[in-house]
């Protein structure tokens, strides 16, 4: 699975991240389908396909200090090629 990266946020703060698979997809080829999984601890607000169905983004909030938190998300795509990605939250005091 590839990580796409680390990530800190406050424990206060509602935001977005994005798992992009533009660069990866060939010419007309979209995402169809995808499942998100997030750790329990920290909430998802919402999640959609953007960027003409080429990405997918989450958004987050809460969590506890010093926790960490893995998001995975598996797509399908037109071509039905899958796969899956992974981002690491970390809820920090910055």
């Amino acid at each position: 699975m590839s990580n796409v990266g680390r990530f800190t946020k406050r424990t206060t703060a509602k935001l977005d991240y994005l798992f992009d698979w533009s660069l990866w997809l060939e010419t007309g080829e979209t995402i169809v389908s995808y499942v998100l999984t997030v750790e329990s601890g920290i909430t998802k607000v919402s999640d959609a396909k953007v960027n003409s169905d080429k990405a997918v983004v989450v958004w987050l909030e809460g969590g506890i200090l010093g926790e960490r938190y893995i998001i995975d998300c598996t797509i399908t795509t037109t071509s039905t090629r899958i796969d899956p990605r992974r981002m690491e939250i970390e809820i920090g005091p910055y």
